[in-house]
This record gives C-alpha cells, structure tokens and sequence, in this order.
C-alpha cells in the first residue's frame, strides 16, 4: 500500500519528533536550548545524541555517516565513514560517538580558499550545525556542518550565514524593546528560494559537449518556434515532466523539503518548483539538497536538468527568487504590514530599514549574485537589469510620501476587482508587486530578491542582506537609546521622516527594463555594475569591508579570498567555455561544413555529367556562403585563440585585469565566432550536424 504524504515527509530526517522520541528528556531540552539560544554543546550531550542519531541511522539501513558541507564552491562536498569499529576478534561492532558528530577532519587543500591556508596547512575541520537536521541519502547520515580552514578561518558559506542572522537577531531584537515589544526573544530570518531550471533529453545532452562541460549552448541557431506564442508558461504539464516533478516531490518530501509548488516556466523545456519558508539556514541547506535531488530524479527519467542561467540563446534563463523576511519567536512577521500600515510602528521601522540597508549596500547585493553565468541573464526580458531598485507598489509608496511631507496618510482600502462575468465571485485586488523587471521588490509581506541565478547558492545574498539590515538596525538604535519613552513616538517619526528623504532614490515602481531607467538611475547615483568584473572590486570598498568585518562576518582575510575566488571562478568559467568553444568549431562543426560543401559540389558535378547545360546555381550560391562562413569562422577563431592565451597570460600576474580582458575581449570573441557558427548551422542538414540542434534539445520532452 502506497504510503501517504505525511507518513513520507521527513521520513529521512532526524527532526525534532525523533529526537524527542531517542533521547532521555534531559538530553532532549539540553540539545533544544542549544539549538535555540545558541548555547554551548556538552560532549555528554553530543554523545547522547551521537548514540541516538546512529541508532536511527541505521534502522533506515544507513552505513555510513558524513559530515556535509558547502565549501566555496557553488556546490556542497562530503567524506564518508562507515560506522563499523573492528573489535579485534575478526567481528565489527556499529559505533559512533558525540566526538565524531561534533567534528570532522576532512582535507582542505583542494577547495577554493583565497589564499587563506597554505600547503603545508591542508588540514580542515567541520562542526556539526545543529540548527539544521541530519537527515539519510543513499544509505548514510548527513550531518550539516560548517567548514574551517586548519587556522580557524571560514571556508564556506553556511558559517558566514550563521554568523549573519546571529547579528540580525541581536540587533533587531535591541529595536523591539526600545519601540516596548518585551515579548519577543529572538528574531529568524526566513527565505523561500524559487527554483528555475530546464530539462533536455540525456540522449541529446551527451551528444553536446558545451553543455556537458559549461552548461550552457555555446553556438546554436535559434529553433523555428521559441516562446514566442507564450503557450508553455503555466501549460499543461507533458506526462514525463510531470512524471518527473512528481518523483522529485516525494524524494524532497523524504528529506523534509517543503517543496510547494511547481510548473511550466516561460521558455520551452523550462520549469520551477517553490518551497515553503524556512529558517535561512535551512532553507539554504535545502536548496543545495533541492539542486542536487533535481539533477539525480532527472538521470532516472533518462533527462539532464539544466541550472546554467542562461543554456540557451535567445529564450528565457533561469533564475531563483530569494523571498525573504523576518520572524519572532511569537509568531510575527515584522514585514507584515496589517491591514493599517500607516499606523504600525513596528512595521514601518523595518521596512524603511531594508529601504536603507539596499540603498547603502546595493553593490554588495549585486556582488553576491556575480557570476560568469548570470551576467548573461540580468537584463534580460526574463530577468531584472543590473540595477538594484525597490519595488513598493502604490500603497506603500504613498505611506512613506505621507511620512515624508508629514501628511496624513489616507488609504484607498481595498479594491474590488469585478470582471464583468457576473458567475465569478468577486475578489480584492492585491496592491503588492507583479513586477519583474524590480530587482527587489516588497510582495506583501516579504521581500523578493530576483537577480539570484539558478545555480548559485542562495546563502551569498542572504548573508549581505541580514548583516546590511543589521547595521542599519543599529544606527537606528543609536538614535534612539537615549530618548525618553514619552518622546519615542515623535522621535521614531522624524527618523523615518529622515530616512526616508535620504534613501528614496531606491525606490521604483516603474519598468526596469527602458533606457529612460537607466539613464534616471544614473542621475539617482545608483550602480549599474553590468558584468561580474564591474562589480567585484566593490567587494573590498572601505564602506564594505567595514560592515562585514565590524559584524564580524568575515575577517580581513576572509574577505578578501571571497573576493579573489569569485574573479578566478569568473576567469575559469570564460577559460573553459572558449577552450569548448575551439574544440566544437575545429573538431565537430567545420568538417559537418567541409562534408556537407563536398556532397554540393558532387552533386553539381554530377547534375552537369547528365546535363551539361543544367543551373547549378543553388548548389555554388551555397558553396559560396558557406565557404565565406566556414573561412569568417577559421579567422574569428584564431582570433579567440590568441586573446584566451592574452587573458590566461594575466592571471598570475593581475587576476582583476585577467578577468577584464575575459569580459570585454574573449566574451566578445566568442560572440563573434558565433555568428558565423550559427549561421553555418542553419544551412547544414540534420543528418549531418554532429550534434543536437536548438529545436530537438528544446522539444525534446514531448511524449
């Protein structure tokens, strides 16, 4: 008998229900201030629960454990053990210990670091996360872990996260009880990470080697239909897709993935899934856990999920929405406006926090979603421009116009929507936001964050954003520490008032996507950092790494090998896509032209032989523009061979100019070749291209 949806849900996690079943009840409360307060893990605590989650572990048929984690990569990494302990006699006996829940060695030489170990330093360490919960994948316990170099410094990206909303938490908590909140404890920031990816047939996808080794089409002449009759976005579901997400729900439900909704996304052969909100954390954890769970569903239905930003030409990429808020402990959103916002307090007082924190960081915000692959995608007709902006919709707008000019603020209320057909019921318009050119946009009662690309993690982001609330939070306090609780109400008005004035450049609800923007958010004095190499050295501005080290978020070191490693991921990236694209031309496209011209030019010939006077015409007009395209391609190619090996000469010696001539030469190289490549490809039948063309790649999955 098939087993329902909520005896699947978590049935792989060791959630708060098992442990409270496993452990003694001391154990239990002592794991559970821990995981609440933050406090210390007794090692008879961790052996405890060591003993418990083992014990479970291996009721589930697991045999082996693994500490998890998410080096500075876009990817997560893992070393497993098994949990037998040989007893001398020839028999094995199952162990596992709080010391091996606590801590892992795992080598560190390998992984990106930014220059913050050295060689003979190799050795890593991770610490069991207990916010998080151990769950089992393919036989064997996964335990999240933060990860540190053998010096004590973060090599990952979930340590930076914790050490964000540990911050958020204290200062947002410190403006509640000046505004009179003496209820509230702790504050969690939540996120619901949207997922956008494609899927293409395996047979296809291993016949193209860009794909295979950049995720993305390199050439590739667009297919006779795209999404141009916008009939695939929310289209009926083709039965292997939906067979697909259907076994892909129960895996990530298995896991305690709160995976809500999914499907058809505007391009053909692209979707989405949404989860519920989570704790940052975890919902972190759970989207690299989701990406991962994608890409192996997908190889049983014989298909390759696609994460690139942008795999093809001339349709819509992918991104992941990063909708984010904040949450006490008794149950409020703090973005939730209510049905008055004008006259809440509280809300006003975070929301024109984040205003400010995006106007002051916004190139911070932009830096943490940089990547070789999304600089294709931002601006794009799917995806917001490079320019930060917030997106209040009317209503908001008008509140905060109110404070400004010390106007009292009257409301619309809320507006019926009839429609005409007098069957329908009639419904209240939602006067948040729909649009989606606005990079940052308030959804009602959360903030959507929309220039994230769809296989970047969502931890970069939210790190930035919780640390540049945090200090704004705490200017916001310090203007208000001292004044008396009988004044508080005109003090925290005029510091609104004053906010607000200073910061409402960022606001616009316009469309992102005109040049009229652009050139307004140039007089606004916003940063428009178009590609990753724009945007980068911003990372190290004073002002920046002032806000992440004075948090401690990250230290100087830290800082700066995050800075280093995204230029040399970026470098790579182009490296290895021109590197692909040489190899395609010379090995797979060039001989298809050179044998497709050999059988026009034989089949002139042999129309002549039978008729002397016969036109050929048709046959030498296309002799003619292929041999131009394929002779355009070999001089465009050698071109990007020599500009590849100029860019690669610079990288030891200046890594930020290195990455410069990637951008704006290699990139414009490869652009280059492309044109001749798919124009060639447009003329060369199917039978004889080597590999898959846009058309089949993107309506593939048709049954």
């Amino acid at each position: 008998m098939a087993q329902s949806i909520p005896e699947i849900y978590g049935s792989l996690v060791f959630n708060d229900k098992i442990m409270r079943e496993k452990l003694p009840k001391d154990m239990y409360k002592a794991l559970k201030k821990t995981i609440e307060n933050g406090t210390h893990l007794e090692l008879d605590v961790a052996n405890s629960v060591a003993v418990a989650m083992k014990e479970w572990a291996l009721e589930h048929g697991a045999t082996h454990y693994t500490h998890w984690f998410q080096p500075m990569t876009n990817f997560t990494a893992e070393k497993h053990d098994s949990f037998i302990s040989p007893t001398g006699d020839g028999q094995v006996i199952m162990e596992f210990s709080g010391k091996e829940l606590v801590k892992g060695e795992p080598d560190a030489s390998s992984f990106p670091s930014g220059g913050l170990r050295a060689t003979f330093e190799a050795r890593g360490y991770t610490a069991w996360d207990p916010t998080s919960p151990a769950f089992i994948k393919d036989r064997t316990l996964y335990i999240p872990t933060a990860f540190c170099s053998y010096s004590g410094e973060a090599l990952d990206k979930k340590t930076p996260l914790l050490r964000s909303m540990d911050t958020l938490n204290k200062e947002a908590v410190k403006i509640l009880r000046l505004l009179g909140n003496t209820e509230v404890k702790h504050i969690d920031t939540t996120v619901g990470p949207e997922q956008e990816y494609f899927l293409v047939d395996k047979d296809l996808y291993n016949k193209r080697k860009d794909l295979i080794f950049c995720g993305r089409t390199l050439i590739g002449a667009p297919a006779p239909k795209g999404q141009e009759m916008e009939d695939h976005y929310f289209g009926t579901l083709k039965p292997r897709v939906s067979a697909y997400m259907h076994d892909l729900d129960e895996e990530l439900w298995k896991l305690g993935i709160p995976a809500k909704t999914k499907h058809n996304e505007v391009a053909p052969a692209q979707h989405e899934l949404a989860p519920v909100f989570d704790t940052t954390n975890v919902a972190v954890d759970h989207n690299q856990l989701t990406m991962e769970i994608m890409k192996k569903v997908a190889a049983k239905h014989n298909m390759v999920c696609l994460l690139h930003e942008k795999p093809f030409e001339g349709i819509n990429g992918s991104g992941k929405h990063n909708n984010w808020s904040m949450s006490t402990d008794t149950g409020v959103n703090l973005l939730d406006p209510g049905k008055t916002p004008a006259e809440n307090t509280q809300f006003l007082v975070f929301l024109v926090a984040v205003i400010k924190a995006v106007d002051d960081y916004a190139d911070l915000l932009r830096i943490s979603v940089a990547s070789a692959g999304n600089d294709h995608r931002l601006g794009a007709n799917e995806a917001p421009p490079a320019v930060v902006s917030i997106f209040l919709g009317d209503e908001l707008t008008e509140v905060l116009k109110a404070i400004e000019n010390d106007e009292f603020f009257v409301g619309h209320g809320a507006v019926q929507m009839d429609i005409g057909a007098k069957v329908l019921p009639h419904f209240v318009k939602d006067n948040t936001d729909r649009n989606r050119t606005s990079p940052f946009a308030f959804t009602g009662n959360k903030f959507e964050f929309r220039m994230l690309g769809s296989s970047s993690s969502v931890a970069n982001p939210n790190i930035i954003l919780n640390t540049a609330v945090a200090e704004v939070l705490s200017q916001f306090y310090g203007e208000l520490k001292d004044v008396p609780a009988d004044g508080m109400e005109s003090a925290v008005h005029e510091l609104l008032k004053k906010t607000i004035k200073e910061h409402k450049r960022i606001i616009f609800n316009g469309n992102g996507y005109t040049d009229e923007w652009i050139e307004e958010a140039e007089k606004r004095g916003l940063y428009n950092l178009v590609s990753t190499p724009d945007a980068l050295p911003h990372f190290t501005d004073e002002k920046n790494e002032k806000l992440l080290t004075s948090h401690h978020i990250f230290t100087h070191a830290e800082l700066h090998s995050r800075y280093e490693i995204k230029l040399e991921n970026y470098v790579k990236t182009l490296h290895i896509e021109a590197g692909t694209m040489v190899e395609i031309i010379q090995k797979d496209l060039l001989p298809a032209v050179t044998t497709y011209m050999e059988k026009l030019a034989q089949t002139a010939a042999l129309k002549k032989s039978v008729v002397p006077d016969i036109s050929v015409s048709a046959e030498a007009a296309l002799l003619t523009r292929l041999t131009e395209l394929s002779e355009t391609m070999v001089k465009d190619l050698e071109r990007l061979k020599e500009d590849t090996a100029m860019a690669e000469y610079e990288v030891d010696k200046n890594l930020l100019k290195s990455a410069k001539l990637y951008q704006s030469v290699v990139l414009t190289d490869m652009e280059k070749v492309r044109v001749s490549a798919d124009a060639a490809e447009a003329l060369i039948p199917d039978s004889i291209l080597p590999y898959p063309t846009y058309g089949k790649l993107l309506f593939s999955i048709s049954d």
